[in-house]
C-alpha cells in the first residue's frame, strides 16, 4: 500500500528524519486548523469541554495499543510522565539502565540519586540483561524499546520472557522511538508502565505524551495513597487520585486532541499494514547499506532490525544531504535517518544514489 497519499511532502523532499520530528497526517493537520479556529470563536463550548476531549484522546490511545482507557493517562511528554511515576518510587528502589539510553529516562534515575547499574549495550544485549538481573537483582528495569542513536531494538518476546521469569521486577519502557511502527498490545507485552511522546512516529507534533501502567502497577501505586483525600472541588470530582499526579491542572486540548486524531488515523490504516511497509523498507535498506558496510557492527549482527538506522558515514556529508533535500540527522558515530509510513523504496534509493556519490568521489 502507499501510504504517501495522506501527507502533503512537497516535490524535492525526502523526508527520513522521525526519529527527530515526525510528519504530521493531512488529514490530522486539516482537523488541528479547524479546530483551533474553532476554539477560540467568542460562542465556542470547545473551551468548556476539555474533560470530554481528554477522555476522547485515552480511548483512541486505548484502541491503539490494546489497554483500557482507565489505564492511559495524557501527559505533555514522555519525561513528565516518566519523572511523575519516579516520584511515586522508594528512594531505595534499585534500577537496571541501558548504557547511553535516552537522556530522559536515564538521568532522572540518576539524578534522584536511586541505586543504579547500566548494561552494555551491543548485539548479545538480551544475554546482558539476563545476567544483570541474576547479579544485580534490580526492583526496576526501565529501557527504551528502541534506542535513540543506534536503533538497537530490544526483542519484545525477551521482555514478555523477562516478566515471567521476574513478576515482582517492574519494567518500565519508553516507546518514543517504537510506538506506531507495528502492531503491539501493552496488555500482553510484559511492560508493567510503557510511556511515549506524540511528535515522532505517532506524528502527532509537539505538546502531548501518555503514560500507560498495567492494572497491577495502579493498585500497588494507589495503595500507598489511601489514607490521602480525594480533592473536593468540583472541577477534579471526576479525577482518579493517579490522575491527580499525570493529570494534574488543564491540558491542552489542540496538541492531545492532535495525538487523538493521529491515534486514529493509524488504527484505520491498520497497524498490520504498516508493519508490512515499514518492515519491507527496512529490510531493503538494511540490506543495501551492509552491503556497502555502513551498518554499526551490532545491528548487522542482529535478526531484529528497528527502522531507526544510523548510517555510518562521516557526518561531513550531512550538509550536502540536506541540501540534496534528504531530511536526516547527525548522531552518534553517524549519520541517522527512519523509515515510516510516508516513505518509498525510491526514497530509500534516492538516499543510496547520494551515498555511492560520496564514496564515487574518493576512489
Amino acid at each position: 500500500m502507499h501510504f504517501k497519499q495522506y501527507f502533503d511532502i512537497p516535490q524535492g523532499i525526502n523526508y527520513l528524519n522521525t526519529p527527530g520530528n515526525g510528519l504530521v497526517p493531512t488529514q490530522v493537520h486539516a482537523w488541528r486548523a479547524q479546530r483551533e479556529q474553532a476554539f477560540f470563536e467568542p460562542d465556542s463550548l470547545l473551551r468548556n469541554q476539555q474533560g470530554e476531549l481528554i477522555q476522547s484522546v485515552r480511548e483512541a490511545i486505548g484502541q491503539a495499543f490494546d489497554v483500557n482507557s482507565q489505564q492511559v493517562f495524557c501527559t505533555p511528554n514522555f519525561s513528565f510522565g516518566y519523572s511523575t511515576l519516579l516520584d511515586r518510587l522508594p528512594a531505595d528502589t534499585k534500577f537496571l539502565l541501558l548504557d547511553e539510553d535516552y537522556p530522559s529516562l536515564n538521568y532522572p534515575v540518576i539524578n534522584r540519586r536511586f541505586p543504579h547499574q547500566h548494561v552494555v549495550v551491543d548485539a548479545d544485549l538480551e544475554t546482558h540483561i539476563w545476567e544483570a538481573f541474576k547479579q544485580f537483582k534490580p526492583d526496576v528495569f526501565a529501557l527504551s524499546i528502541v534506542q535513540y542513536i543506534s536503533g538497537m531494538k530490544i526483542d519484545l518476546d525477551f521482555i514478555k520472557e523477562l516478566k515471567q521469569a521476574y513478576p515482582n521486577v517492574l519494567i518500565i519502557g519508553d516507546g518514543t522511538q517504537y510506538l506506531g511502527t507495528e502492531p503491539f498490545s501493552f496488555n500482553t507485552s510484559g511492560f508493567d508502565a510503557l510511556g511515549g511522546s506524540g511528535y515522532k512516529w505517532l506524528m502527532s507534533g509537539f505538546g502531548n505524551g501518555f503514560l500507560l501502567l498495567s492494572e497491577q502497577f495502579m493498585r500497588a501505586l494507589e495503595k500507598g495513597l489511601t489514607q490521602v483525600p480525594r480533592p473536593q472541588e468540583a472541577m477534579w470530582e471526576q479525577k482518579s487520585i493517579l490522575q491527580t499526579f499525570f493529570e494534574p491542572g488543564h491540558q491542552d486540548t489542540l496538541s492531545h486532541g492532535t495525538l487523538g486524531e493521529s491515534s486514529k488515523f493509524l488504527t484505520q490504516l491498520g497497524f498490520e499494514q504498516i508493519r508490512n511497509h515499514i518492515q519491507h523498507l527496512s529490510q531493503f535498506a538494511h540490506e543495501e547499506l551492509a552491503g556497502r558496510h555502513l551498518l554499526l557492527p551490532e545491528i548487522a549482527a542482529r535478526e531484529s532490525r528497528s527502522s531507526l538506522i544510523n548510517i555510518q558515514l562521516p557526518q561531513v556529508h550531512y550538509q550536502s544531504l540536506m541540501d540534496a533535500g534528504i531530511m536526516c540527522f547527525p548522531r552518534g558515530s553517524g549519520i541517522r535517518i527512519g523509515l515510516h509510513l510516508y516513505n518509498t523504496e525510491e526514497d530509500v534509493q534516492h538516499l543510496l544514489e547520494h551515498i555511492d556519490g560520496f564514496k564515487n568521489k574518493h576512489n
